[in-house]
């Protein structure tokens, strides 16, 4: 069954590049952008998270906290985080249980992989609801983020 609008978003508790674990439950009562993305690294997931992070402002004005999850280790994550300056937290999920549990997941991406994270954006509300979702098949596109930013309007 995929994830719906309107329903309760996954809780889950995963590690930053600090090391430190951050769980979506304790952002309650602030809007939150979950951005799935496949690969650190990589020309597209590289030019989606700048995008975010050169418009960083603009989801603080709305109230929201931005998350980017990868199956990269957070060791690679927060190499990548740095060499780009990334301004948000970067969550490892290198056991692949929160985009399971998001239905984001290619069963195989290119060069043979397995359990890649798909790119995605969702938007979770105050309360944990979910309010917006975009799982895209195609790695080469970006998620739309004007629609992203209209959802956090109406919140």
């Amino acid at each position: 069954m995929a994830i719906a609008i309107g329903q309760a978003a996954p809780d889950f508790t995963l590690f930053n590049t600090e090391k430190q674990e951050l769980s979506l439950s304790s952002l309650k009562g602030k809007n939150v952008v979950l951005v799935f993305f496949p690969l650190a690294f990589t020309g597209v997931c590289t030019a989606e998270l700048c995008s975010l992070r050169d418009n960083i402002n603009i989801y603080g004005g709305l109230n929201a906290e931005v998350l980017g999850i990868s199956v990269d280790s957070l060791f690679s994550l927060g190499k990548f985080k740095a060499e780009q300056n990334i301004n948000f937290p970067l969550l490892s999920d290198f056991n692949k249980t929160v985009s399971t549990a998001y239905e984001t997941i290619y069963e195989t991406f290119g060069f043979g992989m397995k359990g890649v994270s798909k790119r995605s954006a969702f938007v979770i509300d105050k309360e944990g609801i979910i309010r917006h979702s975009e799982v895209l098949e195609d790695a080469g596109k970006i998620p739309d983020f004007d629609a992203v930013q209209a959802v956090l309007k109406t919140l």
